[in-house]
């Protein structure tokens, strides 16, 4: 279990949502880097309030 918001975290969250590979640059979510990470979990995963 990685600790929320690091980059760990988002890996699996992405995972979950069905999201492994980046959606423009086709490569695997874990060569990119956190901010870039959390980026698409904002985009894909959080939910609008």
């Amino acid at each position: 279990m990685a600790h929320v918001g690091s980059k760990g975290w988002l890996v699996a969250e992405l995972k979950k949502a069905g999201i492994a590979r980046h959606p423009v640059g086709r490569k695997k979510i874990e060569t990119y880097k956190a901010t870039e990470l959390y980026g698409l979990y904002r985009k894909y995963v959080q939910k609008t309030r």
